[in-house]
């Protein structure tokens, strides 16, 4: 059953854009050369996951390059990102407040569990002992409690992908990108995981792209699902 759908974007003002919350794609295009790879406008409702399929070279990574403000200077881009009210398309990377989890874990190796998390944590949050009861705070919630110390080379793949989630949360996205962040998983451990993830996401009314080839990762997602096709390109309905 599909929530929070995809939302296409009514033809209004830009005041009236800058009001609505969640991740607003507004008219976006992305081409390379002649080749248009995609057009899509509309809106990810908060705590809703925009679920994009499609095959390999279709556009999928580069919509998120382009959202996270890290598009290769190859390709062409058109249309606005906004985020909450904010536009971010001229907006370095950094200023973005977007996380992004990708198929590997990707965790610092000379850090500890708790470092790593430490590492991504806001730097508003001042003093040695709130930053590490945040820490210890966000591993309880992923199940991870008392692993603040743990080498990531002892993890399991499940650990590991909860110690990922767990760092880009305490980052406080206010947007996620999910770059088919449950394909190097077993079966057993991406339902788990899976599930984790999107209660998050759903709990903290954070807006989510995902990009997957697993049709069960979208109906786990719950939201709308855009499928870009052999050709590359797909219309928002």
């Amino acid at each position: 059953m599909k929530r929070d759908p995809f939302v296409p974007m009514p033809e209004t003002a830009a005041a009236k854009i800058a009001e609505d919350h969640g991740l607003v794609l507004s008219k976006v295009e992305i081409s390379r050369g002649p080749r248009r790879l995609l057009a899509i406008d509309g809106r990810v409702a908060p705590g809703s996951t925009l679920t994009v399929m499609g095959p390999s070279g279709s556009g999928k990574s580069t919509l998120f390059a382009f959202i996270a403000g890290f598009l290769d200077p190859a390709f062409e881009a058109s249309g606005a990102v906004l985020l909450n009210g904010r536009e971010l398309t001229r907006l370095p990377a950094e200023e973005r407040h977007v996380g992004l989890l990708f198929q590997e874990a990707l965790l610092f190796p000379h850090m500890s569990v708790g470092e790593n998390l430490l590492f991504a944590l806001p730097a508003r949050l001042k003093g040695r002992k709130a930053r590490h009861a945040a820490v210890e705070a966000m591993l309880a919630e992923v199940g991870l409690a008392d692993h603040f110390h743990r080498d990531p080379a002892t993890l399991s793949g499940g650990q590991a992908a909860r110690v990922a989630l767990a760092r880009t949360l305490v980052a406080e996205p206010r947007a996620l990108l999910l770059d088919e962040p449950f394909s190097r998983l077993d079966q057993e451990l991406r339902a788990t995981v899976r599930d984790l993830v999107f209660t998050r996401i759903r709990q903290r009314a954070i807006p989510a792209v995902l990009v997957t080839h697993d049709p069960a990762d979208a109906e786990a997602a719950g939201g709308e699902v855009i499928d870009i096709g052999e050709g590359g390109s797909r219309d928002a309905p």
